[in-house]
C-alpha cells in the first residue's frame, strides 16, 4: 500500500512538478542521474499519471529527457545551452521592453532604480539570494508591462534553466557588480526615452553571451567541464 501522500490536494501534477524542481534546485537530483518513476511515485504517494505529466513538462522545458526503454535522465546544462538561452532571452526581453516602453511611468523608473539599489546593497552584504530575488523583480517590471504572457512564460522557463539547475551556492561578485552598472545604464536610457538604444543595450550587452562570457565560464564551471566533453 502506498505511503500517505506528502502532497496537498491543489494539483497533483503541479505539486509533483514543484517537488522535482525543488529537488533539482537543491542538488538532490543531479544532472546525469536517472529519475526512478516507481520509487518516486511511492515516495510521494501518488500514481504514475501525475508524475508522468510532470516529467513531460520538465522535458518540454529541457530539464530532463525521456528515453524510450531507458527511463528519465536529468539533462546537463552546457555552455552551448547557455549561449542559446542568452540569445533567446536577449531577443525576447528587448522585444518586451519595446512593447512596454510607452507604458513605463515615472513610478516604474523609480521602482527599477530602487531595485537596483537593493541589488547593490545585497552584494555589499554578500547576500546572493536577496540579490537574485531583486534581479528577477527588476526585469519583471517591464516584462509584466509588455502584456505578452507567452513571451514572459518562455523567458521565465529559460531563466529557471539558467539559475536553478541546481542553484549555485556561490557567485561571481564582479559579475553582479557589472550587472548592476548595466542596469543603471539601462534605466538611464529608459528615463531619457531612448527606446531603440535601451532595447539594443539589453539585447547586445546585458544578455550578450560574448560580452558576459568570462563571467559565465567562471560561474558555470560545471557547464564548462561538460561542454569540453560533449563538444567536438
Amino acid at each position: 500500500m502506498a505511503e500517505k501522500s506528502l502532497l496537498n490536494l491543489k494539483s497533483l501534477k503541479d505539486q509533483v512538478y514543484e517537488y522535482l524542481r525543488e529537488q533539482m534546485q537543491k542538488g538532490e537530483i543531479r544532472p546525469g542521474s536517472f529519475i526512478n518513476m516507481e520509487n518516486t511515485s511511492q515516495k510521494l504517494g501518488v500514481s504514475k499519471t501525475p508524475l508522468r505529466d510532470a516529467l513531460l513538462q520538465l522535458e518540454m522545458e529541457t530539464f530532463v529527457s525521456i528515453l524510450p526503454r531507458r527511463g528519465v535522465v536529468v539533462n546537463y546544462l552546457t555552455l552551448q545551452d547557455i549561449r542559446d538561452y542568452y540569445e533567446i532571452i536577449g531577443a525576447l526581453e528587448s522585444a518586451a521592453l519595446l512593447f512596454a516602453f510607452d507604458k513605463i511611468k515615472k513610478e516604474d523608473i523609480k521602482k527599477l532604480q530602487n531595485l537596483n539599489i537593493g541589488m547593490e546593497e545585497a552584494i555589499k552584504r554578500d547576500n546572493f539570494t536577496f540579490y537574485y530575488m531583486k534581479n528577477l523583480k527588476f526585469h519583471n517590471v517591464f516584462l509584466d508591462l509588455c502584456k505578452n504572457s507567452n513571451l514572459v512564460r518562455i523567458v521565465n522557463t529559460l531563466k529557471k534553466r539558467l539559475y536553478d539547475f541546481p542553484r549555485q551556492q556561490g557567485f561571481v561578485k564582479k559579475w553582479e557588480e557589472a550587472s548592476i552598472k548595466e542596469h543603471k545604464e539601462l534605466v538611464d536610457l529608459i528615463e531619457q526615452g531612448r527606446r531603440e538604444e535601451a532595447a539594443s543595450f539589453l539585447r547586445g550587452v546585458h544578455w550578450s553571451y560574448e560580452v558576459q562570457e568570462k563571467f559565465i565560464k567562471e560561474y558555470y564551471k560545471h557547464a564548462s567541464t561538460i561542454s569540453e566533453k560533449v563538444e567536438p
